[in-house]
């Protein structure tokens, strides 16, 4: 048998190690602006078309790179930043690898023009696919200006799995921020087809905050402070009153590097126990400095994954270190004993004699004898499945000497007897909710349980259709219009929705500097929900845009049905609980959510015969 392991040929081992590094145009931002924070630019600039599969430019006034330099940084593992293994193990800069560059070349269009500070004349590079063009020198400013054109154009499977203009943008604002946020000390510009879309001058890090993520943060950042010998703390945690239902506030920084850890967003999220609601999440900007030789950084390609030596140390420190802040800043519950007087002295007349408690007792009562009570009456409150009793009909020892006071353990099972035999007509009802979650009815040889919240989605994700096809807009103009501010990315997506938004009922108006005026909504939403809303549709659609491929209309419409359903947990009266019902049956589809979850089961006769007889 012949030999049949062979080794790939460069141009195709580049393209295959570049998957792992260029997934989409915003790997390819990160991995530009990392390369002119290390050379020490403090002003950068990034110019966006078509998202970035037609152009993506970053120019910066860093240090520069020589002739010899700049053609080698073309090169797979060319590095300035290791010269032996133990580097690994302190690396304190972004780019160490040698892979970025060469991986960009490998599936785009490169031009890279580069000056050092005391040279005359820089260096131009063209590469196209890994193969060198042309290298000649040229006249430029100090720095480095690095044009990616026509990415993945010798890819044609990878650029049509790519998205739209607006979802990778939104990648590339993501990558951006994460960048500019713990930069603050440098200067960022974006151009997004031809326009000026951010402008960050330098500033000091709560500032930057505000100008990436809107000026409702003025007031909602708390800065938190820590520092030992092993670990050092530092940044901003929004206040609990700024919690919001998306996830998109939330970074952490480690050596001034963006990472993603689910363990340590765990701390944060248990010292805000109890102070935001269910379904609201923290927002936090959080650097962590440590000594590099505690972590390792080398275990993905994108270096957003990191390993602590010990992160049970880094989550209790920082778990702590919150919760002291909460309670400094008096934003946890407290119990003010100088505020919650129950009564005052001081105001009491001087002539005021207390009297002292008395205790009625009937010398009739016989707690050995079981007297027949008169009935007491029973109260029929919200929930179905319980009935409450009312003392106020127990008689009162004063009436006369026959009375009799029953003891709690006496009224408890007197109780459970009435209501067996006397409120017949409760456990008959045709219709109850179940834990404030399920919608239990009766059929005519069955039980069907509906989940409410799911049945609600269905109702509302269909009615939302037919508005699109029917181009029924009814819009209720708001009495003092609402103004939202958003990040960038956030901005952009609300953009994209609101053709959609405003067919729905929604009329917003951009005001520039990713702010919004709400001037209408839907006529069956109130003002002081619009933007709890709005923040459940942006959170929904985002999602929908990573987890499926959805129309615009229809993930507009799934958003929009998710944030404005009924949730789990949410009483409801029987009429409503039966329109619910009669308009899950008016649906299209009445049997799974706009999402693929059941809303209903039914459990028959002899499925609850096998129950009891098993």
């Amino acid at each position: 048998m012949s030999d049949i392991i062979q080794l790939l040929p460069d141009h195709i081992a580049n393209q295959i190690a570049a998957g792992e590094v260029v997934q989409r145009p915003a790997s390819v931002v990160k991995e530009m602006l990392e390369n002119a924070i290390d050379a020490g630019a403090t002003k950068i600039e990034l110019i966006i078309k078509d998202a970035g599969r037609t152009l993506i430019q970053v120019i910066d006034n860093g240090a520069g790179m020589s002739a010899t330099d700049a053609r080698m940084s073309f090169e797979r593992h060319a590095t300035s930043k290791l010269r032996k293994a133990e580097d690994l193990f302190a690396i304190c800069t972004m780019g160490f690898r040698g892979e970025a560059l060469a991986s960009i070349a490998a599936v785009a269009h490169v031009e890279l023009k580069t000056k050092l500070q005391d040279d005359e004349l820089g260096t131009q590079i063209i590469i196209e696919g890994s193969e060198m063009k042309d290298q000649s020198p040229c006249a430029c400013a100090s720095g480095t200006s690095i044009a990616v054109k026509n990415l993945f154009f010798n890819i044609p499977a990878r650029r049509n799995f790519l998205k739209s203009d607006s979802v990778e943008y939104n990648h590339i604002l993501e990558e951006f921020n994460r960048i500019a946020l713990i930069h603050p000390e440098v200067a960022f510009t974006i151009y997004n087809n031809g326009k000026q879309s951010v402008l960050l001058p330098p500033s000091a890090y709560k500032l930057r905050i505000i100008a990436l993520f809107g000026n409702s943060f003025q007031s909602k950042l708390v800065a938190i402070e820590e520092n030992t010998q092993s670990i050092h703390i530092s940044g901003y945690i929004v206040t609990p009153n700024g919690a919001r239902r998306t996830r998109g506030d939330q970074y952490f920084f480690v050596n001034k590097r963006f990472i993603k850890h689910p363990y340590l967003h765990h701390a944060v999220d248990k010292a805000f126990t109890e102070l935001i609601p269910q379904g609201y999440f923290p927002g936090y900007f959080i650097s962590i400095e440590v000594d590099p030789k505690t972590i390792d950084i080398n275990i993905h390609p994108t270096k957003t994954e990191i390993k602590f030596t010990d992160e049970k140390l880094i989550y209790g420190f920082l778990n702590s270190c919150i919760r002291k802040t909460l309670g400094i800043n008096s934003l946890t519950p407290t119990l003010d004993f100088n505020q919650e007087q129950y009564f005052n002295v001081d105001q009491m007349p001087k002539d005021y004699i207390p009297k002292a408690p008395t205790l009625n007792l009937n010398p009739n009562y016989n707690p050995f004898s079981n007297p027949k009570p008169d009935k007491p009456e029973y109260r029929h409150n919200s929930d179905p499945m319980r009935i409450d009793f009312n003392p106020d009909f127990l008689p009162d020892a004063s009436m006369n000497g026959d009375s009799q006071i029953l003891p709690p353990t006496e009224i408890s099972i007197q109780s459970s007897l009435n209501i067996t035999a006397d409120s017949e007509k409760y456990f008959d009802a045709s219709i109850f909710q179940l834990n404030k979650t399920y919608i239990v009815t009766k059929l005519k040889t069955s039980i069907l349980v509906i989940d409410q919240q799911a049945a609600h989605e269905r109702i509302l994700f269909e009615k939302y259709l037919l508005r699109f096809e029917n181009s029924t807009t009814i819009i209720q103009q708001t009495l003092f219009p609402q103004t939202l501010n958003y990040s960038a990315s956030e901005a952009e997506l609300i953009k994209e929705m609101n053709t959609e938004l405003f067919r729905l009922g929604f009329d917003i108006q951009e005001f520039g500097n990713n702010t919004f005026i709400v001037n209408g909504t839907p006529a069956d939403i109130e003002d002081g929900e619009v933007k709890n809303i709005i923040d459940g549709i942006l959170e929904n659609f985002k999602n929908n845009l990573i987890t499926q491929r959805l129309d615009k209309d229809v993930n507009v419409a799934l958003s929009l049905a998710k944030s404005t359903s009924i949730k789990q947990g949410q009483s409801l009266t029987e009429i409503e609980m039966q329109n619910i019902i009669d308009e899950l049956y008016a649906c299209q589809i009445s049997d799974t959510s706009p999402t693929g979850k059941k809303i209903t089961v039914a459990i028959t006769e002899d499925q609850l015969k096998r129950l009891f007889n098993s």
